[in-house]
């Protein structure tokens, strides 16, 4: 499955998947969420029962104020609407999808 960018105007739809979703907050100029990029289409391509979004902090300043974003890149876990998991910084694989399996 490929890899949503989620906006203002998609979020809603997104935040109420049925499905477990996995955020990435994160700017073309950050060099750690240059490094996440990656890890987040394989993550995307290998588990098509998670839905994966990313969101421009700089595009949609709104989106990461709602979830308190400070730092760059910030992974946040839904499920059911409801954040169950939230870090900031660059995560290897592994830590992402202990995030998704909460």
């Amino acid at each position: 499955m490929s890899i949503i960018h989620v906006n203002k105007d998609n979020f809603d739809s997104v935040r109420t998947n049925e499905k477990p979703v996995l955020l990435d907050f994160y700017a073309d100029w950050c060099g750690p969420c240059r490094m996440v990029s990656p890890i987040m289409e394989e993550i995307a391509a290998e588990n098509p029962q998670y839905l994966i979004g990313k969101i421009n902090v700089d595009q949609e300043p709104e989106l990461a104020q709602k979830f308190h974003v400070m730092n760059i890149p910030t992974l946040v876990v839904l499920k059911s609407g409801n954040v169950i998991s939230q870090s900031a910084g660059a995560r290897p694989k592994a830590d992402i999808l202990a995030m998704l399996k909460g």
